[in-house]
């Protein structure tokens, strides 16, 4: 199924455009190892024998004469992470349809800027190349971690770009990047993301930010909108302490069920094409690439699973593969959403992950016309895909390892059941001059 968009020609070009084309091929070409690759991403729970073996256990003909996977390991090295890089960009971009839920706002696509971690193997070279989490010490602790932070849409959940970095890496010099590819949209970032270098790439390649932002910045009003928002100035001070760089924004404060006070930082001057109240109630939309990574490391490669690659440059190759395959399921979701005309959000991406897994194994769209059928009657199996209009729920935090992240919970604390709750009530805080 994912070869409708990851097509032969495509995977061609990026092999010839990255100068793989034209070297020994042996048993297993570039080719066949970038389709592999994007296996072990779709079956990330199984060996390298497992995942041969779906690709080509309804093939007799190729069943019976499968590497080892010795192979496999050295023709990954062999095509490296640039092929699976271009890919990627080549296959990415902006999926969302007029009218798909959640993905405009007042003619602007919405999309988000968020980072997540991933595990890799406790290799030195992994170590010296991503970091890792170390001891007060300066002993290394747990697994040295990949950072990757993406650029999704809100409404659909799709990666529109992405970077790939380590523990030792900061999240806004991965974030930067992707300004180009936010170009007419509507991007909305957490309060790690509030420093002028990130807004100046952004909104100079033509996005439009919405931001949160810490209590000490842009405090000092210039000037007092009409909907209670207000203008100010945020300073960038140099090294022996020189003002360098100034830019105006409009801040806006809202308090939620009257809980703490937020604050946002937006480009957008004008309270009449960008009402304060709606922007406040947007934000909330942020939290949807925090959904669509949850959607790669947990449920596409598992619940704390760990990267098989153990140098890296395979573990960029295996990330790309990863974000490659969880862009074209996102492309399935917003088919089937589209033909329905629902939220992509009530469509299931589990179930869309176990189809795309059985249609590899029993290898039912290996022409173009099983594929048509094969996504008709995926598409008529709505009301297994369906999970229904996302429920608004609160539950007590709640550990259930043996190793608590958090603290533990005073004596007589008893878990409180998941409960549903009322809408949130959005209140502005107007400043006075």
């Amino acid at each position: 199924m994912l070869t409708q968009w990851v097509t032969p020609e495509l995977v061609d070009e990026a092999i010839g455009d990255c100068g793989r084309r034209g070297k020994r091929p042996g048993a297993l070409p570039a080719r066949t190892m970038v389709y592999f690759v994007l296996g072990l991403a779709l079956f990330h729970q199984d060996s390298y024998d497992d995942v041969a073996e779906n690709l080509v256990s309804a093939m007799p003909s190729l069943a019976a004469d499968i590497p080892n996977k010795s192979s496999f390991a050295r023709a990954r090295q062999r095509l490296g992470a640039e092929v699976l890089e271009t890919v990627f960009h080549r296959v990415v971009g902006p999926i969302a349809r007029d009218g798909t839920t959640g993905s405009f706002w007042r003619g602007m696509r919405v999309a988000a800027v968020d980072g997540f971690f991933m595990d890799t193997p406790d290799t030195a070279a992994n170590r010296e190349a991503f970091g890792g989490p170390t001891a007060p010490d300066g002993s290394p602790v747990a697994f040295p971690q990949a950072r990757v932070v993406t650029l999704s849409e809100a409404g659909t959940h799709a990666v529109v770009d992405a970077r790939i970095g380590g523990l030792n890496c900061g999240e806004l010099e991965l974030a930067t990047p992707l300004a180009d590819a936010a170009r007419d949209m509507l991007v909305i970032m957490d309060r790690n993301f509030a420093v002028l270098d990130v807004w100046q790439a952004f909104t100079g390649a033509g996005a439009h930010l919405l931001i949160r932002a810490k209590t000490p910045v842009a405090r000092h009003v210039v000037e007092q909108l009409p909907d209670g928002s207000y203008l100010a100035r945020v300073t960038s001070l140099g090294r022996n302490g020189t003002k360098t760089r100034r830019v105006v924004v409009r801040v806006i404060e809202y308090q939620v069920d009257d809980g703490e006070t937020i604050r946002l930082l937006t480009d957008l001057l004008d309270p009449q094409t960008g009402p304060a109240c709606e922007l406040a109630e947007l934000y909330h939309q942020r939290w949807e690439a925090e959904l669509s990574n949850r959607q790669i490391k947990t449920y596409q490669r598992g619940p704390q699973e760990i990267l098989r690659s153990a140098t890296p440059d395979l573990v960029r190759q295996e990330i790309w593969a990863h974000l490659t395959v969880h862009h074209c399921l996102s492309r399935m979701i917003v088919d089937i959403a589209g033909q329905h005309r629902i939220d992509p959000d009530r469509i299931s991406f589990v179930k869309i992950l176990k189809a795309a897994r059985r249609s590899v194994i029993q290898q039912s769209t290996s022409t173009p016309r099983k594929l048509q059928q094969f996504l008709a009657k995926l598409a008529a199996k709505l009301r297994k895909l369906d999970i229904g209009p996302r429920r608004d729920r609160e539950a007590e935090r709640f550990v259930k390892r043996l190793k608590l992240k958090y603290a533990d919970p005073p004596k007589g604390w008893r878990r409180q059941p998941t409960r549903r709750i009322q809408p949130k009530i959005v209140r502005l805080l107007p400043r006075l001059v």
